[in-house]
């Protein structure tokens, strides 16, 4: 699965393995060996499965908060509070640097120092569901006292996890409400080409297929071409064709404006959750 030359210095800890969490460690494991690798949770059982899967260390939250050098909190951030008490001694015990690693949406790295009880060195990342392919976007940001040989060896030990981006921490919601949030409209867009495929009289699977693929290819020669958007979709639509058509239809039904409305809708609700 990996060259377990590499990283094998580098110790990851995983405290809390859901959906994302558990994607994130299968993304470092294409890195990082096993045995640098620690999980913990609420589910021993979870955490046993997962362990095996990754040939890894399943422990307790203290175990892993005494012993990873980056240390995952993967809770929902009302869970945040109670998770930093439990570990709070343990950190504030440990005689060597560790960097904390919070995903926890709205809760900004200065409120996760004062919750665990020291400036401790924090990066704040927001992932996306596509993590579980290794086709993710994370947003992150990093503590002022956060090292630049911290952040490399972070960004290498998880990029299994796909395509980092760095921004300014007054900027992290708004680029969740894009990233974080996307996938779900993205989507519903999938699900809404699929249908109309199905009324032309493809058969569902197939309707699904193309669109998903559609979808992939078309961000793939948005992300390499670099080409504005608005000018890889004036190459589709030929004079007097049909793609201008139902582009037609979609201005007309007000497909942008809507889209843009999901975006700040979900902005100003992340601002409302703080």
């Amino acid at each position: 699965m990996t060259n377990d030359a590499t990283y094998s210095g580098v110790k990851l800890g995983f405290i809390g393995v859901g959906n994302m969490g558990g994607a994130l460690a299968r993304a470092a494991r294409k890195s990082v060996p096993g045995a640098c690798i620690g999980l913990a949770g609420r589910t021993p059982e979870k955490i046993k499965i997962l362990a095996e899967e990754l040939g890894c260390r399943a422990s307790g939250g203290v175990g892993v908060a005494k012993w990873a050098d980056y240390v995952f909190l993967g809770v929902k951030p009302q869970m945040m509070p109670q998770l930093l008490t439990e570990l709070k001694p343990e950190l504030a015990e440990r005689p060597d640097r560790f960097v904390l690693v919070t995903m926890a949406a709205g809760l900004s790295i200065a409120r996760v120092q004062e919750l665990a009880g020291g400036t401790y060195p924090v990066i704040r990342i927001m992932p996306n569901t596509p993590v579980a392919v290794g086709r993710g976007m994370i947003l992150y940001t990093c503590g002022e006292s956060v090292t630049g040989e911290e952040e490399r060896i972070f960004l290498e030990a998880m990029a299994g996890a796909g395509r980092f981006s760095r921004l300014p921490e007054r900027l992290m919601d708004a680029g969740s409400a894009v990233s974080g949030c996307g996938p779900a409209f993205a989507d519903l867009f999938l699900e809404a080409m699929a249908d109309g495929g199905v009324a032309c009289g493809l058969p569902r699977a197939q309707a699904v297929e193309l669109a998903a693929q559609m979808m992939l290819g078309s961000a793939k020669l948005a992300l390499r071409s670099g080409q504005h958007p608005g000018a890889l979709k004036d190459a589709v639509c030929s004079p007097g064709g049909a793609t201008i058509q139902g582009v037609r239809a979609l201005e007309a039904a007000g497909f942008r404006g809507a889209v843009m409305e999901a975006v700040i809708a979900s902005y100003e609700k992340t601002l409302e959750l703080k």
